[in-house]
């Protein structure tokens, strides 16, 4: 398939994926609210959204798609399984053995995840247990990285793709089921375990219908290939989990401001929509072509690839970063408050949000970035900068939350801004590094295709401003239910955009029929 059709399959899939995690977080966020229950579910899912992140979407594949992709094309298709089962093996082992120890390490963990309610016994052990039950999916989640890995090495998108639904259809269960904010919680938590198990087996038949025949039921041994393998996993995984460790550094810091945890987990759900549904599918598809060239050395290659996928993901990612930067509060309060979940939850949670969208941009050229890093299995350096960018999002962010509440503002707002500051230190560091390598600088062809993105996102901009000002121009015409309303606005802004894309060339009818048609 061409990295068009790779990305609209894989964008597809997740906004399917999304759609029911809507569902489920307008589901949760009636039932649960923002609060101290609020909080400790959001401590709880903290874990699997961390490992699914790092792990489902990409960056355990982007170390392990390499290997295995070389071992494949040098040695066959019994050489790969051999290293698959290998390293499968392994990581379960490592994977059960960390699961086990932070169940019974948890009350202490949470001394540090969820500082500022020790002195709450009811809900600070509500966070202990409700985490203890959803780290299972830590397990299943490295399992299922590994299996979709084999998949995309394959060439076979599709299964990894639709499988965080699985996920999102236990959730949206457990919502329905619940009666009161801590069964719900309860309920969600072991939802998440659930969901883990359904995902891995339903890749697992996946692998199996390519007669790729893996096992875990023998015992794992440290052979050459697995020390290779996990040489480049670590760092690698590192490199590409800055973005998630820098939310969950703001996690903790938010525990000291009551609610603080719930209005970041939801401006965080609306801003990650972007980086799943683009920065995500485009490092995915890239990561196998970029590795074929690399060891070909084939620089032309390289650079018509990374200039392909950086025009993609940015024409598909700046409107959705002006959308959320000139609508937060419409789109969390439109989606999200109901229930237990309050207006002033909503005006507070955009005040986050509206952060979290300038650093969007950045957030996804560290997923297409990155890719050109793994494919020559060079790890160190992305983990270097992830790790630089950690260490900015504490210390900014601790000075940012402390200084804003020492003024008797909210502090929250300042964990957003500290964290998309720290994507865009990392995206700049990783493009600085491929240009001085000389592995890769924009070329003249996707200078221009980035202003012609930036005219039409202009265009559409000025279509939403129009409809946040003048909001009769569509109320008369809509019943009066804010979601509605919501939507409604949204696919405006799609359509102008749309329009206005294919006038200014910022996407071509060529590249749209090569997205819907097969090679």
């Amino acid at each position: 398939m061409s990295l068009a059709r790779n990305t609209l399959v894989q964008s597809c899939l997740t906004l399917t994926s999304r759609v029911f995690g809507f569902a489920r977080d307008v589901l949760l966020a009636a039932k649960i609210g923002a609060g101290p229950i609020g909080d400790a579910w959001a401590t709880a899912l903290m874990f699997p959204n961390l490992f699914r992140r790092i792990f489902a979407e990409g960056a355990f594949a982007q170390a392990f798609v390499p290997s295995y992709a070389r071992t494949l094309e040098e040695g066959g298709p019994d050489a790969a399984q051999k290293v698959a089962n290998e390293a499968m093996r392994a990581l379960f082992a490592i994977t059960a053995g960390l699961t086990i120890a932070a169940q019974l390490a948890m009350p202490w963990l949470m001394l540090v995840l969820h500082a500022g309610y020790a002195g709450d016994t009811e809900n600070f052990n509500l966070a202990v247990l409700l985490t203890q039950i959803t780290m299972p999916y830590l397990t299943c989640a490295s399992i299922a990285a590994l299996l979709s890995g084999v998949l995309n090495s394959l060439g076979r998108f599709i299964l990894s793709a639709a499988t965080p639904i699985l996920l999102n259809l236990a959730l949206i269960g457990a919502a329905i089921l619940g009666d009161t904010p801590q069964a719900t919680a309860k309920l969600a938590a072991i939802a998440v375990s659930v969901g883990g198990l359904c995902q891995m087996a339903f890749l697992y038949w996946g692998v199996r219908r390519q007669n790729v025949r893996l096992s875990i039921l023998r015992f794992p041994r440290i052979t050459p290939n697995v020390k290779h393998i996990f040489a480049l996993a670590v760092p690698g995984t590192i490199a590409a989990s800055g973005t998630q460790i820098n939310i969950m550094v703001s996690q903790l810091l938010a525990s000291f401001e009551q609610g603080a945890k719930s209005w970041l987990y939801y401006a965080d759900r609306l801003y990650q929509l972007p980086l799943g549904l683009v920065g995500v599918a485009v490092g995915v598809a890239i990561l196998p072509r970029l590795s074929r060239a690399a060891r070909r050395e084939d620089l032309g290659e390289s650079q018509t690839m990374m200039d392909e996928g950086i025009g993609l993901a940015m024409a598909l990612t700046l409107p959705a970063t002006a959308a959320l930067f000139l609508l937060p509060t419409l789109l969390i309060d439109g989606f999200f408050a109901r229930g237990a979940f309050t207006p002033t939850d909503a005006e507070r949670a955009s005040l986050a949000l509206i952060h979290y969208a300038w650093g969007v941009p950045a957030f996804v050229l560290i997923k297409v970035l990155a890719p050109a890093f793994f494919a020559r299995e060079d790890m160190t350096t992305p983990m270097r900068f992830s790790l630089i960018s950690v260490a900015l999002n504490t210390a900014l962010g601790a000075a940012l939350f402390f200084w804003l509440q020492s003024r008797g503002d909210l502090g929250f707002p300042g964990l957003a801004i500290a964290t998309s500051l720290a994507a865009w230190t990392n995206a700049l560091l990783l493009a600085g590094t491929l240009a001085s390598r000389n592995w890769y600088r924009p070329g003249s062809v996707l200078i221009g295709r980035l202003l012609r993105v930036g005219m039409a996102t202009l265009a559409m901009s000025a279509a939403l401003l129009a409809l946040q000002i003048h909001p009769d121009l569509l109320a008369q015409y809509l019943p009066q239910s804010r979601l509605i309303s919501t939507l409604a606005i949204i696919v405006i802004g799609m359509l102008a955009y749309a329009v206005a894309a294919l006038l200014f060339g910022a996407v071509r009818p060529s590249e749209l029929r090569q997205a819907l048609a097969r090679n």
